[in-house]
């Protein structure tokens, strides 16, 4: 472990390649111990040449998370861009995870009069049928990528489903995706494949508007607000809202799904004894065993909010305009509010992770992301007897997403 004399400037938290060997954890054990807010000076990689904060506390995460009109998700003038990550984003105040009440709460309650707990419940009996098909293909007993074989697959399959995504369509969408992640620079995809993915959903939506089904994109373009619901002027989703739901369902809730399964398959194999317990949990310990593996993933690992006004927080003078980052990975070690925190855990209560945030901008996909876990995990176990790992691992060098390009490993299966 570092010492006091370890210097903070020694680690670039704007380079994603600082992340291409996993989380540098022992930078944050270090710094929640000795400089929990501290200043990020800029460096050659930082997206704009500024410098940002850094929040590295679990308690200190959750005060910038539920004071939403201090620290920002939209634009703060004079910026030109602003958003959840370092770099200033332009589009800013137009995507859902970008904006702040009262347009957030006018479009998170549009959102949610489809993506309710129902519509996420009737879609476990295709998703089990398709997660058992991805397990039925993978060999047994040589090498292959568990990521390509099962943790990409079955969330882009998820949200293909939820989204009514014709079948023949998918393919080129997991093909942009895959690009645009190892691509990206400081985002979760790349420009290009935004660009090709967002022309898509424009396309979607139009079509959907001429034929509507049952599916939840469906339903959310005929939501309506009455007059004053939720302080709005009423009506629908415009076309252009629902291409950035679309974007924001699709580009990042199939990214993070797939860490946490691949992320969690690896702590099961670093503990077989975890996982031998997990294969024979009742209900109630595999819903304990999945925010275990969600918080020892937490695969979105840090967020950007900006200072709307001049704050004292914790110490520090932070003025209006301030980038303000705060490390979801790092809450979620905290010493402080979990017991042996680098301690994988199945059985672990309480467990305070933030792996889905908190308060305004909680994330909206929590109930599908933990559907498509409790799905992936009985189905791995109940179909593989063991997982051999047949090499090292391939991270994402990104500061954005925590997450495992390549994973190989052989199986055997259950008799």
């Amino acid at each position: 472990m570092q010492t006091p004399t370890h210097r903070l400037d020694s680690v670039d938290l704007s380079d994603g390649q600082t992340f291409a060997q996993g989380f540098p954890h022992e930078h944050f054990v270090w710094a929640r111990r000795h400089a929990p807010v501290y200043w990020h000076a800029p460096t050659e990689r930082t997206p704009g040449g500024e410098g940002f904060w850094v929040v590295t506390r679990h308690e200190d995460t959750m005060a910038v998370m539920c004071t939403p009109e201090v620290f920002s998700s939209d634009l703060v003038p004079p910026r030109t861009g602003g958003g959840t990550g370092i770099h200033d984003d332009p589009q800013a105040g137009k995507t859902m995870i970008f904006m702040d009440d009262p347009r957030h709460k006018r479009f998170r309650s549009l959102v949610n009069k489809g993506f309710s707990a129902r519509s996420i419940l009737t879609l476990e009996t295709e998703l089990r049928r398709r997660s058992a098909a991805l397990i039925d293909a993978m060999p047994e007993g040589t090498p292959f990528d568990f990521v390509d074989a099962f943790s990409r697959d079955l969330p882009l399959q998820a949200i293909c489903l939820l989204l009514g995504v014709p079948q023949e369509e998918r393919a080129q969408l997991v093909e942009w995706v895959d690009h645009g992640i190892a691509e990206a620079n400081g985002e979760i995809i790349a420009r290009e494949d935004f660009r090709k993915l967002r022309d898509y959903g424009k396309d979607l939506i139009r079509r959907k508007r001429q034929n509507l089904s049952d599916d939840v994109l469906s339903t959310i373009i005929r939501a309506r607000l009455e007059p004053n619901e939720e302080g709005s002027e009423g009506g629908p989703l415009t076309d252009a809202e629902l291409v950035n739901f679309f974007m924001l369902l699709f580009a990042a809730g199939s990214e993070t799904t797939r860490s946490a399964i691949g992320g969690g398959l690896k702590a099961l194999m670093d503990h077989p004894e975890q996982m031998q317990r997990l294969r024979t949990a009742d209900l109630a310990e595999t819903r304990l065993a999945l925010e275990e593996i969600l918080r020892w993933t937490t695969p979105t690992i840090y967020k950007r909010r900006t200072a709307s006004r001049d704050i004292d927080f914790k110490g520090h003078t932070i003025r209006a305009g301030d980038k303000v980052t705060y490390w979801e990975m790092s809450a979620n070690r905290d010493e402080a509010v979990f017991d042996n925190p680098f301690r994988f855990d199945t059985q672990r209560a309480p467990n305070l992770h933030l792996a889905f945030g908190f308060g305004t901008h909680v994330c909206l996909g929590a109930s599908l992301a933990r559907l498509e876990l409790r799905v992936a995990f009985s189905e791995l176990l109940a179909r593989i007897a063991t997982f051999q790992a047949e090499g090292p691992i391939d991270w994402m060098p990104s500061n954005r997403l925590l997450g495992i390009r390549r994973m190989p490993l052989s199986i055997r299966r259950r008799a």
